[in-house]
């Protein structure tokens, strides 16, 4: 409903004989709150406007301001509270849970479907048709959107969770929120938080924590499974026989290692801060409050399961944990105002932002989390279902509501095509080095100079650690003609390698058998003179 901008007809004070009618309006509409809580929420003597507007839709809508921030409003003679008050009163409405990535389509005026909520151990709460719920995040009990449940939970459970579940009327982030002072929703930790547990049977849908922010960037490390594995999914064995094999590396951690509490707390809060900065924040979010990054990005990061709770962290603060890490140069936190310190720049490229996967880890992850998630078809072993962070990951915007269920190889494709390409190239004595994109092979070409001489040109030598004046050195002394190194045209910091007369022979024997370079990243061997031809 205020998903987009809404117009502003009245700004008044309230009266005190309509302050008295709201409190019981407020004391009708939601019977668990107290006489104390329906003072608290609409004090008697602090000042209370009314503000009449219309949506963008026309919609007449009365909204109730305490303390600068939209409380309550009504539509059509029915009173709904608003992010803000829910904050403060988070049982007030039955509450259903759905993922992170999901609120910025809830945020963007769409309404929730059944797929995206997540079912707690305890079952969906009981609601009728047409009742008035709140929308909260994995892991934080703080609601994000309230909205009229379409079904009742049986007729959602009977449908199979499928179809439209809720009619989303206001969301955090929304005009209406924007209204107010703009505050990150607080982190309220779940009643019963269920600590992980890896005795769970195979048939269980519980979600693994760690692959929950892995499927969000597919870029966490993943302990490396065994080769035997890649040739099962390349058909000796059908996908799911394949993700029930105990070879693929566990990515939980483990729960009888030695770490402390205080130790665990520190990785959570490492994850989920590079998680947020990887997955959430934008160039365009800078500078961002500190404040704002932890309530917004850092706990909905969070893994469904765990609660992050800094104060149990050998940082305590979490103004020390971001010195820490300014100190690592990931990011630069600035005090813009008094007492209020911001985000400023982020490092990008910082190495710790992202880890290298291979293939066959991409594979291991993403069998390891259909199988933990019970996104395999039921009928059909071959199909996966897809969940809300799958179609986020590998779906385009016009498939999101029309492609439900991918076979295996689709799957597994389109998340490839999804990641980066990167390379690596390991010297003798030497730490490998890791690059992004894709590694350009060794070009050898052959080239007319004046009087109709040939040439023979290399470039490329540099990205497989060769320097191109000892090549030219080397060259000399064995072909026995002139050479020369000069910049390489249209690429910044290479050089090439010029040698007189066609020398492919002498460049092969070099790369290929002394420096031992793969031949496929070698191009324009097949240029070599040919035997008994004059050079």
């Amino acid at each position: 409903m205020f998903a987009k901008a809404f117009r502003v007809k009245s700004n008044t004070a309230i009266k005190g004989s309509d302050r008295r009618k709201l409190r019981a309006d407020v004391t009708a509409a939601f019977s668990t709150l107290g006489t104390d809580q329906v003072s608290e929420l609409v004090p008697g003597k602090e000042e209370l406007n009314i503000v009449k507007l219309y949506a963008h839709r026309g919609d007449a809508v009365t909204v109730y301001v305490s303390g600068g921030n939209p409380i309550l409003f009504e539509l059509e003679k029915n009173l709904y509270p608003t992010v803000y008050t829910l904050w403060s009163y988070p049982d007030l409405l039955p509450t259903f849970t759905t993922w992170p990535l999901v609120l910025e389509k809830l945020v963007g005026g769409a309404d929730l479907m059944l797929p995206g909520l997540v079912v707690p151990p305890a079952g969906l709460p009981q609601v009728q048709k047409g009742d008035l719920c709140a929308i909260v995040l994995v892991g934080n009990r703080a609601p994000v959107a309230i909205g009229v449940a379409a079904m009742s939970t049986s007729e959602m459970l009977t449908s199979g969770l499928k179809g439209r579940g809720f009619s989303v009327l206001h969301t955090y982030q929304d005009h209406l929120w924007r209204s107010g002072d703009k505050s990150s929703p607080p982190f309220i930790a779940p009643l019963a938080p269920d600590p992980p547990d890896l005795s769970e049977e195979k048939g269980s849908v519980q979600a693994d924590p760690t692959l929950q922010g892995d499927m969000r960037h597919l870029a966490l490390e993943g302990e490396e499974e065994e080769n035997g594995e890649d040739q099962q999914m390349c058909g000796e064995k059908t996908l799911p026989e394949a993700s029930e094999d105990p070879s693929i590396g566990s990515l939980n951690p483990d729960p009888t290692d030695s770490k402390t509490l205080q130790e665990q707390m520190d990785e959570l809060l490492q994850q989920c801060f590079l998680h947020a900065l990887k997955c959430r924040v934008k160039k365009a979010d800078l500078p961002l409050l500190t404040s704002t990054f932890l309530g917004s990005h850092v706990f909905s990061c969070c893994p469904e399961g765990r609660q992050l709770d800094i104060k149990k962290s050998s940082y305590r603060k979490l103004s020390k944990f971001l010195q820490q890490m300014q100190q690592e140069q990931i990011i630069q936190v600035k005090e813009l105002s008094k007492g209020v310190e911001s985000i400023v720049a982020v490092d990008w490229r910082h190495p710790r932002k992202g880890s290298v996967l291979d293939g066959n880890e991409v594979r291991g992850i993403v069998i390891n989390y259909a199988k933990k998630n019970d996104l395999v078809d039921a009928d059909n072993k071959n199909l996966v279902k897809l969940d809300p962070i799958l179609c986020d990951c590998i779906l385009e915007k016009s498939e999101q509501h029309t492609v439900v269920k991918l076979p295996w190889d689709s799957l597994l494709t389109r998340c490839l095509e999804k990641l980066q390409p990167a390379y690596q190239v390991t010297f003798p004595g030497q730490e490998p080095i890791v690059k992004k994109g894709r590694i350009c092979p060794i070009d050898i070409t052959l080239a007319q100079r004046a009087s109709n001489k040939k040439v023979t040109v290399v470039r490329n030598l540099e990205a497989y650690g060769l320097d191109p004046c000892t090549v030219a050195a080397t060259l000399q002394q064995r072909c026995q003609a002139s050479t020369t190194v000069t910049p390489a045209p249209g690429a910044k910091d290479s050089l090439q390698v010029q040698i007189q007369g066609n020398q492919i022979h002498h460049l092969s024997r070099l790369l290929l058998e002394e420096y031992q370079l793969p031949r496929k990243h070698i191009q324009g061997l097949e240029k070599a003179p040919k035997p008994g031809k004059k050079k």
